[in-house]
């Protein structure tokens, strides 16, 4: 299980006095336009030089109460590889006509020398300031900051004003390049409490608190404020690697969590963060979530004809799963609820994850087979904070029956999904089961199959000097479902052959063979009749042959000195390969690697092959097999000089000569 790094911040008051200041727009310094690289990092392709926020709780124009956010951020750009950092998106929500988000007040300007070593200054034309619907929720505004070159600092401010008192804004002080200082300033009034997580493995250089005394008012009730100071100051880069899971699991960053707020109407304290039994009664009787599963005849017309003549829970069961995944196109939307209801889905035949996975709980249950929603949240959305529970940190849904004593985890959104098996961004830590009928609870989100394949090459070497004969691959689990995907995106099986052709390189197919592509619960079967130019002219008598034909590992992808956070595959891997090589009787094998066997310490994998001399050819085979989903950050060295023997290993050469 991934273990978040974070401490949890109360909301006190220090003795010290709270002190934080945002930098003058456009300034800069000689030392600043002078420097070429970032001694406390010099791989770095550009630096934060400063970078400041404050949010504050405020009445504004529109006599609304908002959180006022505002930014402001200095970066040097070093070269070329960092100009990405001058294109700029920030998403706000716009789903409501009369609550949503707005972002305003924006200023950008490119400090930079010209070709004569000349200071110029550019600053961004508001025209160029774009506004882009994302989706029926999020919208984002965009743009670029101009005459971007290597040298140059680019600066920008904006403001974004939210009405939603549950999105106080949070501070990244870790990004992917270094920063020097970073501050964040907030203004809380007493009427609103917050859970404040600090996350990573960054300290605080500055947390400072001072009260402020009646600085809010509203129609005649009147707090004192909450003024902290939060600071960073020398901040490294966070790289990513692959294979993890969120960065912001991993990034130091504080995040605000509301606790309660006071009616300023009736003085009552509302309370925000609540027990699981009070997040459960809320759910079990919500429209779109409980209310769409207790209505367990509503697709009964739609599944009657579904389930007769399965002779098992299971044969329904799957049969179900099926007829959900092909009547219900995911929309792309991810939700932790039913937008317009399980039946308009289906009737739609289009909705998001909720309408889809939430259809089929109810399908399942109006079978008779008991089943029970699972709240999540994606790899990509972050880890849940258990400290207390917060509804809107979950943002997917699946389905969790138990049939025969076996439980599945299912997700219909992908049609090329097989029965009881979760997509990767699923299997994130744990999910919330909410059951109807009693209080809801932690289930692990792990994957029941490993990726897994197996491929045999029957290999001939022809007296013209090619190599002809079969590979045939059997792909199982997330192997086959990833095989599935990439076929998928060609309009034919013939197309995907053509292009894996091209990409063989001295390997020609000569005819293919795929089979089980639709059948999901099978493995996918691939065989293909190949052709390859052993030699470069049949003046050769000699002939070094490596065998590791495809899939060869080139470059380790594991290059950091150190990782402190988990390498996730998400699933077991088991790959093996057997490849046979028939010799004319004129052919004899002159020298070959010895077997190699490497393994991980705690039975984490092993690498494994074996070489065998026979009567005209001989037989190689190889094993990679990894057998955890997660390695913790104290085996990366392992895992690192693991996949260092794996490519040594790989370069070895069998070597086969005529006799003279």
């Amino acid at each position: 299980m991934i273990k978040p790094l974070f401490n949890l911040l109360i909301l006190t008051l220090f003795s010290t006095i709270a002190s934080a200041q945002n930098f003058a727009f456009g300034d800069y310094s000689q030392k600043e336009m002078d420097m070429k690289r970032y001694d406390a990092d010099t791989s770095a392709h550009a630096v934060v030089l400063n970078e400041y926020g404050t949010s504050t709780i405020n009445e504004v124009a529109d006599e609304r109460i908002k959180i006022i956010y505002e930014y402001h951020v200095k970066i040097k750009i070093l070269d070329a590889k960092a100009f990405d950092k001058g294109t700029v998106e920030i998403p706000f929500y716009t789903e409501s006509d009369d609550s949503y988000e707005n972002v305003s007040e924006i200023k950008g300007i490119t400090t930079y020398k010209d070709d004569d070593g000349i200071i110029q200054r550019a600053e961004l034309n508001p025209s160029k300031v774009i506004t882009v619907k994302e989706n029926k929720y999020w919208s984002s505004l965009k743009f670029a900051l101009p005459n971007l070159r290597s040298g140059a600092i680019i600066e920008y401010t904006y403001q974004h004003t939210t009405p939603f008192w549950d999105k106080f804004h949070a501070w990244h002080f870790q990004d992917d390049i270094p920063k020097i200082t970073s501050m964040y300033e907030v203004h809380i009034p007493a009427f609103w409490s917050y859970n404040v997580l600090l996350r990573g493995s960054l300290r605080l250089t500055k947390n400072t608190s001072k009260l402020e005394t009646g600085c809010f008012s509203r129609r005649g009730a009147t707090c004192d404020c909450s003024h902290i100071v939060y600071g960073m100051e020398n901040i490294p880069a966070f790289v990513e690697e692959d294979y993890m899971t969120s960065p912001k699991n991993f990034l130091s960053a504080i995040y605000f969590n509301l606790f309660e707020y006071t009616n300023l109407n009736t003085g009552s304290k509302i309370l925000v963060t609540k027990d699981w039994k009070d997040i459960d009664y809320n759910l079990k009787h919500a429209d779109y979530f409980g209310s769409q599963l207790r209505r367990k005849d509503l697709l009964k017309q739609y599944i009657t004809p579904v389930i007769t003549g399965q002779a098992t829970e299971l044969a329904k069961a799957k049969a179900i799963y099926a007829y959900i995944q092909k009547n219900i196109k995911w929309n792309g939307l991810n939700s932790r609820g039913s937008d317009d209801g399980i039946r308009k889905a289906l009737d739609k035949h289009t909705g998001n994850v909720a309408d889809v996975n939430l259809a089929l709980v109810t399908a399942l249950n109006s079978a008779g087979i008991n089943t029970e929603a699972v709240l999540l949240s994606t790899r990509t959305n972050g880890l849940i904070n258990k400290l207390y529970p917060v509804e809107n940190e979950f943002n997917y849904v699946i389905a969790r029956t138990t049939i025969n004593g076996t439980s599945y985890l299912l997700d219909a959104t992908d049609p090329l999904l097989s029965f009881g098996l979760l997509p990767l961004k699923c299997l994130n830590d744990q999910g919330r089961v909410m059951s109807l009928d009693k209080p809801s609870y932690w289930i692990d989100l792990v994957a029941e199959h490993r990726k897994k394949s197996t491929s045999s090459l029957d290999l001939t070497l022809q007296n013209d000097g090619k190599i002809r004969g079969t590979i045939t691959t059997y792909s199982i689990g997330y192997q086959a479902y990833e095989k599935r995907k990439a076929i998928k995106k060609f309009n034919t099986i013939d197309e995907y052959v053509e292009n894996l052709d091209e990409q063989m390189g001295k390997i020609k197919i000569l005819k293919s063979e795929v089979q089980n592509l639709d059948s999901l619960d099978l493995p996918l079967s691939e065989k293909y009749e190949i052709e390859i130019n052993a030699f470069d002219n049949l003046n050769h008598t000699r002939l070094a042959f490596n065998p590791f034909i495809f899939d060869r590992l080139i470059a380790n992808p594991f290059k950091l000195n150190e990782r402190n956070y988990p390498v996730d595959w998400g699933m077991p891997s088991d790959n093996r390969v057997i490849l046979t090589m028939h010799l004319p009787e004129n052919y004899v094998v002159e020298n070959f690697p010895q077997g190699v066997a490497i393994s991980l310490p705690n039975t984490g994998g092993k690498f494994i092959t074996t070489f065998n001399v026979e009567d005209n050819g001989f037989t190689f085979s190889n094993m990679t097999q990894f057998s955890k989903s997660i390695y913790i950050p104290e085996e990366y060295p392992y895992l690192k000089e693991f996949y260092n023997k794996i490519i040594s290993a790989e370069k070895a050469e069998i070597i086969f000569k005529k006799k003279s």
